[in-house]
């Protein structure tokens, strides 16, 4: 009994099992609409978010000018995980990314544990970039108009505010556009991500005419190890290329788009990163550059120009910039959990199709209330660090699966393979390690309250409804 027990617990999901089910849910199935340029801009609106300005100011002060080097770092740390998505992505085309790759390998209490993990990294992360939201509302509208939205509506329970309803705000706004269905939130998604790309260059070209030599000198004032501690801070700029991976089931051409818009998405967010930096260096010298990067860019585009207006979109551009990462984000929870709820480890409400938009209707609007509630109620200053540690485990597990599935299925066909195989795979779970190495230890305790809260979750509800377990049990009958 117990022996059976244990064995259950890392049964595997047949590979062709997994891409046969794709697209079917409760109702009807998600309808493939996406080419390459959608499912890449989806990426790349989750990835593109705030960070640029944020970590700018957490990340110069380690490094100096070299920051743009710590970004370059960060980049290859996050290319080996990225190019193990891509192998997976277009091995197995379907919406539960991670989640749907560990249970093909690592068996069903694994990839509960990684699917746990990845409503960590996406419910509470966008409700904390949705918490951000008001903020840098407030501070458009200041510039635009000469008002802001009273402190107890627009800011978080621990700073001051009543209720957040500028992050409930925003939240709805984009759940509304994701019950339109995937055609639409990807066109809406795709016009957020092209103007902010547009912004960021705008920004650069500005920015160079202002460049100095003499601000980049020295280069590495504070050394190589300067560089790693800041690059160990951008990396979770990084976080959220392989998004489009949660869109498996709803890309026209999984299999050749898929594998292409996660390593499509890496390279045109660290071009913009790298620009960003340098030209933020070159133009003001790296010891002005504070923790509130975004008044110190738009000061470096009033110095330039002598004009107000350019500040004034920059601040438009970072208002944008979260309302694509909020809507990417909640799209990609809304995925995952509908692959989940199909395998029976969540209700099956999760995977209840609306007929007229092809889209998870009941799931999304879950998501999306729940989201709300945590972002206008919750301080979220700890849990945002637990959702690096989360994403950093789901991207070892993946880097893992490459290695194993390559031993168990060789005979699969794939239509992106990770080059020099397996040290490609091997670096990516070093490198995920490495940087969980150096996370506070109140992040590791938060994580390992939330993987043992998973735990009991899966004992007293999922292993009893999984869907491959009755399967077997039935199969054991006959």
């Amino acid at each position: 009994m117990a022996s059976g027990f244990w064995h259950g617990l890392w049964r595997t999901k047949p590979v062709d099992a997994i891409v046969r089910e794709s697209g079917h849910g409760e109702g009807g199935g998600l309808r493939r609409s996406m080419g390459l340029i959608q499912l890449t801009f989806f990426s790349v609106g989750a990835t593109l978010g705030t960070g640029i300005f944020v970590v700018m100011g957490e990340a110069t002060p380690l490094a100096g000018p070299a920051v743009v080097l710590a970004f370059l770092l960060s980049a290859v740390t996050a290319l080996f995980s990225a190019l193990s998505y891509a192998e997976l992505a277009g091995t197995i085309p379907v919406s539960g990314s991670s989640y749907s790759y560990t249970y093909a390998t690592m068996g069903e209490l694994v990839a509960w544990v990684c699917g746990w993990c990845l409503l960590l990294e996406y419910g509470v992360s966008v409700s904390a970039v949705a918490v951000g939201w008001g903020q840098y509302l407030n501070d458009f509208l200041d510039k635009a108009f000469g008002f802001t939205i009273p402190e107890a509506w627009s800011q978080a329970p621990d700073k001051g505010g009543v209720l957040n309803l500028t992050a409930v705000l925003v939240v709805a706004a984009m759940t509304l556009v994701l019950l339109r269905g995937a055609t639409e939130s990807a066109r809406v998604n795709t016009f957020m991500v092209f103007f902010k790309i547009v912004l960021l260059l705008f920004f650069c070209a500005v920015a160079f005419t202002g460049f100095q030599s003499g601000n980049l000198e020295p280069f590495l004032p504070l050394g190589v190890a300067g560089v790693s501690a800041a690059g160990a801070q951008v990396f979770f700029s990084y976080i959220g290329f392989d998004a489009a991976s949660t869109a498996g089931e709803e890309a026209k051409n999984p299999r050749r788009d898929l594998p292409l818009a996660i390593v499509l998405s890496l390279a045109v967010v660290t071009a913009l990163y790298v620009l960003v930096a340098l030209a933020s260096v070159g133009a003001m010298p790296w010891q002005d550059l504070d923790d509130d990067t975004e008044a110190s860019l738009s000061a470096i585009l009033s110095d330039v120009t002598g004009e107000a207006w350019p500040s004034l979109l920059l601040s438009a551009g970072a208002v944008v910039a979260i309302t694509s990462v909020v809507l990417t984000v909640l799209y990609g929870q809304t995925r995952i959990l509908f692959a989940m709820s199909r395998d029976g480890l969540i209700p099956s409400i999760f995977q209840r199709v609306a007929p007229k938009y092809s889209v998870p209707a009941a799931n999304t609007i879950i998501v999306g209330v729940f989201v709300s509630v945590l972002a206008a109620l919750v301080p979220l200053n700890h849990l945002t660090d637990a959702t690096s540690i989360g994403t950093l485990f789901a991207f070892a597990l993946v880097n893992a699966s490459v290695i194993i599935l390559r031993r168990t299925r060789p005979d699969l066909p794939r239509s992106f393979r990770a080059p020099l195989y397996p040290v490609t795979p091997v670096l990516g779970v070093f490198f995920c390690l490495y940087v969980m190495r150096g996370l506070r230890p109140v992040t590791w305790l938060v994580f390992g309250l939330w993987i043992l809260g998973g735990l009991a979750v899966y004992l007293a509800y999922s292993r009893r409804h999984s869907r491959l377990r009755r399967g077997r049990e039935l199969s054991d009958a006959r």
